[in-house]
């Protein structure tokens, strides 16, 4: 797995567009820059709206190519309008019903002139920057650069899932390159590595460019794919070409089956002896490709060892067989167990794109541009061109059909329209795609830009403040009398009938509900409400929305408001228990940051959170969370202001810290280096970790729990500072103390349990804005900003998640030595393999010395000082040391079978060590943004095959006849699924228990009848001698379908078998189907011992083909019981 992009262009027929318009268009916003005038607001939108749309394609890139000068003057331009709308601390004077108008306008102009100044100019310099010193492209070939690029800045932004390799092939026609300008061993390369070249009889010419690096950023791998295409001179030759036209697939990867290297690295191709051949990127794997290449016979090159080379070799065998490019595709995606997502290219066939996903964990999604398709794994892959797209269904199953997925076949002639497309099931049935079928995207490449940062996360952090900014915006005045900060909600928030509800008595109890994160938002918020209608009747709580629909539902809910909280509006638990309530009677105000989404469709009111679309990229939520609580400090004085419009002294000081809360967390933010250093201390070494807080800080210390538990993958526990002492200090954990906010004379009673922290050898730190002369015990104090104590929470929580952002980075930094090792260890194993280096046994250890030191030095300094006891486990920490130690020569090998069990040999010794370094790597590895599931040995959309074929009928009739699931072995499951076809009853069963097997008198027992066994003796009753076919399926361990000596049943025996011993076997009384057609027969026989294969050799060896058609004029019986050489002579009979 990881990223899957692919572009495919037809040539534009819109003309070059005028720049000097555009420009004389941003000079008119910039002159009538205002807040005042929403209908202002309004056009100025449509125009920046016109200018993005004008500016994509070939068409707008040639616009600004041709026009350099004017280009710096609308960067200008675009600079103005950006400075203006990014300094936005006055409101403006609009009533709060205009606000969310107001914001949703701000928000798109942000949102367009980002657009034109990173997706239209920079990617018009970015393809400049792709162009040859040598060769100049023609507008056709800028066009397939264009392509090259999009294709490019997709693989950047699906990197953050994996990127431990990438590739990315230009498959190009109608170019004017002769064969003779085609060096031979670029065409030669049978690994398909990096400047491998593929020629089709058509013309078409395949550039394929690879990286395979485990040590790097994010961001390096497309840098170097920019650096080989640039270099290929051949590629620019090609482009001068006036109607050169090409198509793109890439693809970013995380080894999850085979080494990191080029060869494996996709796209990966089908071997081919003639010009035949295709290309295929996927993400996921192929569960039974083990299995495929035994069964087909299927010949992979020495150096491949990816799950993924299967698919092409499939397709072109397919191919060959006289079917379509098309056919043969989906034929091929059918072979295969597993969740995974393909898109393929045939060379002979380059207008098409091929598209397969299958299972819930894999996607692919096809945005529709302007004269172009743009396909991305993920929706952030598509939005610096569309916002536009349909998803390619795994999961979607036709009515009946036994198939589940999608295959997509795209075409270039009406490429970035319905016309363009094919969409069919798994069972090739055909599925209709409308307009209604598209969806919309509201995130832009601004939203998920990481800019200088190395880490999602930390950009998150960062622009809490401004979250929290723009969640007050508008919202939170200066009342025009008073002076005094007054909360502004619409009635788009709190209607007119809830205000009555409220006011009339008829809401009695308010309930905060929401799911992780939002939940622990939801008791902040809860403790709001609270304190503002501290004065009346209404009782506030919150609770989990899952605990709400589970155990707090009243048949009568009229008298209760509950306030949802979502980042998304897409948590189904908040979404179902919203459900729930509103049938009930209740009312429902929901927190909300995504506008338009299911939670704001179920909810009577809506409070944005930030500008109503604050996207975040890293999977540990953090800005979320402030502006979530903002947003509920907002609601709770409303709430107030419907119940008693007066504003108590109290009440302003709480608003005027709220308005100056951005900047007390953008001075938190100058805390991060002496965070980071904390952090660096602290995190390794400790395995035991702990949160704590007191009154609102308890809140701090739930959220904070959460996402060090995220980040760092640690159980980690959450208590009240005064009941820590009585619970686990025996662990000597290290312990982040919340106490800020505190007033002094509770201080020093928490600098008491600080102390008793410290005296048990747990290492306490205290977040506070008291003097750290305080906490003399603490063994290190954060001092963060002081704010009103009601507040002070969300100074903890910044300081805690900013900390957690710095132990997963302190944490996953020991694991880099460690990978570098391994990196070379696996160039080694892949050299071997491909045959570019050739050493003996004897001189690995010499070969490797220099990097196994570099490591080996680091270490033992680590375990010596403590700093691995935290997250390596001892098992693992004991057997590197060891294995370090033999690599470097310092532990004689005579001494590894003493330890290990196995006689020693270097390469038995560097192949250990390699997988005992992937063992450490992974415990070391925080991968921050992502989750660490990611990992060599698991698949991300991990399938479920075992579990489905359980649910085939004829494995049910077994299990239900009394066999253990544990005493069925895998390919014993699948035989039986593939004879399920063939099976049209199960009329009786015998269950037999084996003794002895393995002696000489091995014995049968009768334990279980049902069915027509029951009027049937059985042999075994007078002789329980284990013999003849029973004997030969017990010893076999193989199922085994014939008919009974005597009465010529059907019946179908089945070993059990226990720690590599057949204890029993089921045989199955059956009537078998009488008409199948020739497909079902054929799966059938192949399924069960490969029957179809032995035929068509029998046939064969006499006929100079083989019908399949035939197979139909014979019973099943024949087919799946007889000889194979009377099956045989009875096919031959028919030609």
């Amino acid at each position: 797995m990881c990223g899957i992009i692919a572009v495919l262009r037809r040539p534009s027929t819109r003309e070059v567009p005028d720049l000097m318009k555009f420009n004389d268009l941003l000079d008119s916003i910039v002159n009538s820059l205002s807040l005042e005038d929403l209908i202002v607001l309004k056009k100025q939108v449509e125009s920046l709206d016109f200018v993005n749309s004008q500016l994509k394609g070939l068409p707008g890139f040639l616009a600004l190519f041709q026009n350099e000068g004017l280009v710096s003057e609308i960067e200008k331009n675009l600079e103005r309008i950006s400075g203006f709308f990014s300094n936005l601390e006055t409101p403006p004077v609009f009533s709060s019903d205009d606000v969310e108008t107001l914001n949703s306008f701000v928000t798109r102009i942000r949102d367009l002139v980002w657009s034109i100044k990173n997706d239209r100019i920079g990617s018009y310099r970015c393809v400049v920057d792709l162009v040859s010193k040598k060769f100049e492209p023609s507008s056709q070939g800028f066009s397939v650069l264009l392509s090259t690029q999009q294709a490019l800045s997709g693989l950047d932004r699906l990197e953050v899932r994996g990127r431990d390799s990438a590739g990315l092939q230009i498959l190009v026609w109608d170019h004017n390159l002769s064969d003779t300008e085609i060096p031979r061993d670029r065409l030669n390369d049978p690994l398909f590595r990096s400047g491998a070249i593929r020629k089709s009889s058509n013309g078409s010419l395949l550039f394929v460019y690879k990286i395979a690096s485990e040590i790097g950023d994010l961001g390096d791998n497309t840098k170097s794919l920019r650096e080989l295409i640039v270099q290929d001179d051949l590629l620019a030759k090609c482009l001068t070409g006036q109607k050169v036209k090409a198509n793109v697939i890439g693809h970013t990867r995380w080894a999850s089956v085979g080494l990191i290297s080029e060869p494996n690295a996709h796209p990966v191709e089908s071997s081919s002896k003639d010009d035949s051949f295709v290309t295929i990127v996927q993400n996921g794997d192929i569960d039974n490709y083990a299995d495929l290449i035994a069964s087909m016979e299927l010949e992979i090159p020495n150096g491949i060892t990816s799950d993924a080379r299967v698919v092409p070799e499939i397709w072109n065998r397919n191919k060959k067989s006289g079917i379509t490019t098309e056919e043969s595709f989906a034929k091929t995606v059918r072979d295969f167990e597993g969740s995974v997502a393909i898109a393929g290219v045939d060379v002979s066939q380059p207008e098409n794109i091929f598209l397969a996903v299958k299972g819930s964990g894999q996607a692919l999604y096809v945005g529709m541009a302007e004269d172009v398709y743009l396909v991305a794994s993920e929706p952030y892959g598509l939005v610096e061109l569309t916002n536009t797209y349909f998803r390619v269904d795994g999961e979607e199953m036709l009515s009946g059909s036994t198939e589940k997925g999608q295959v997509v076949e795209l075409d270039i002639h009406s490429a970035g329209t319905l016309e363009g497309l094919v969409r069919k099931s798994y069972a090739s049935e055909k599925i209709d795609l409308y307009e209604q079928d598209l969806s919309q995207t509201e995130i832009s490449t601004r939203d998920i830009d990481r800019g200088s940062y190395k880490h999602y996360l930390l950009k998150e952090i960062e622009e809490s403040p401004s979250s929290v900014e723009s969640t007050l915006r508008g919202r939170l005045v200066k009342d025009a009398d008073s002076g005094n900060f007054v909360v502004k909600l619409g009635n788009e928030t709190i209607s007119d009938e809830l205000k009555l509800h409220l006011q009339s008595g008829k809401i009695k109890r308010i309930v905060v509900i929401g799911q992780g994160t939002a939940a622990v938002a939801g008791k902040a918020v809860a403790n709001s409400i609270s304190t503002q209608l501290i004065e009346t009747d209404i009782s506030v709580k919150a609770t989990p929305a899952t605990e709400l629909s589970a155990f707090d539902l009243s048949s009568d809910m009229s008298d209760t408001l509950i306030v949802a909280i979502s980042q998304s509006g897409t948590t189904t638990d908040t979404n179902r228990t919203v459900e729930l309530v509103k049938a009930r009677g209740a009312k429902v105000i929901a927190i909300v940051n995504r506008r338009n989404s299911d939670l704001t469709d179920r909810a009577d009111g809506v409070l944005y959170t930030s500008d109503g679309r604050d996207i975040e990229m890293s999977v540990a939520s953090t800005k979320a969370f402030y502006s979530q609580v903002a947003a509920g400090y907002l609601l709770a004085f409303s709430l107030s202001d419907v119940l008693s419009p007066h504003i108590s002294s109290r009440q302003e000081e709480i608003l005027d810290a709220l308005n100056s809360l951005p900047k007390a967390m953008k001075e938190l933010l100058k805390l991060r280096q002496h965070i980071s250093s904390l952090a660096n201390r602290l995190a390794p070494p400790h395995r035991h970790w702990a949160i704590v807080g007191s009154g609102r800080n308890v809140v701090a210390a739930e959220e904070i729990r959460i996402k060090l538990s995220e980040l760092c993958y640690k159980s980690i526990a959450s208590d009240v500072i005064e009941d820590k002492k009585h619970i686990d200090l025996s662990s000597e954990p290290m312990i982040l103390v919340c106490a800020n906010g505190i007033k002094d004379s509770i201080i020093d009673d928490i600098a008491k349990e600080v102390a008793i922290f410290r005296a048990h050898k747990a290492s306490p730190v205290v977040i506070t804005d008291a003097s750290p002369s305080k906490f003399p015990e603490a063994l290190d104090v954060i001092s963060v900003p002081s704010t009103h104590h009601d507040l002070a929470f969300i100074l903890s929580t910044m300081a805690g998640h900013l900390f957690g952002y710095e132990a997963a980075c302190s944490i996953d930094s020991q694991a880099h030595p460690l990978r570098v090792a391994h990196s070379a260890i696996e160039k080694l194993t892949n050299d071997r393999i491909t045959e570019q280096s050739v050493f003996s046994n004897d001189e690995l250890f010499d070969y490797l010395r220099e990097d196994i030191l570099k490591v080996a030095n680091f270490f033992f300094d680590e375990l010596r000082n403590g700093r691995l006891n935290g997250h390596l486990e001892a098992s693992t920490s004991v057997r590197l040391a060891s294995l370090l130690r033999y690599s470097l020569g310092e532990v004689p090998l005579d001494v590894y079978q003493i330890e290990f069990g196995r006689v020693g040999t270097p390469s038995l010794v560097i192949d250990e060590l390699a997988k005992t370094l992937v063992s450490a790597i992974e415990e070391l590895t925080r991968p921050v943004d992502a989750i660490k599931h990611q990992a060599k040995t698991v698949t991300v959309g991990i399938s479920r095959s075992d579990e489905n074929l359980l649910q085939v009928p004829l494995v049910k009739e077994v299990l239900g006849a009394g066999t253990s699931r544990d005493a069925l072995s895998y390919e014993t499951l699948k035989l039986l699924v593939s004879l399920d076809t063939a099976v049209e009853e199960v009329i009786g069963h015998t269950r037999y228990r084996i003794s002895g097997l393995d002696h000489e008198n091995s014995n049968l027992t009768i334990i279980d009848r049902s069915g027509v066994s029951l009027g049937i003796q059985s042999r075994t009753e007078r002789d329980i001698e284990l013999k003849g076919t029973k004997h030969r399926v017990a010893a076999s361990k193989k199922v085994l379908l014939t008919k009974g000596l005597r009465d010529q049943r059907t019946i179908l025996l089945i070993p059990e078998v226990k720690d590599g011993e057949t204890t029993g076997i089921n045989l199955l009384h059956l009537v078998l189907c009488k008409n199948l057609n020739v497909q079902e027969i054929k799966k059938v026989l192949q399924g069960y011992h490969n029957r179809y294969g032995a035929i068509q050799d029998a046939v064969r060896e006499t006929e100079p083909s083989f019908r399949d058609d035939f197979l139909v004029e014979q019973s099943i019986e024949h087919l799946l019981i007889d000889s194979i050489d009377s099956i045989a002579e009875s096919l031959r009979g028919l030609n």
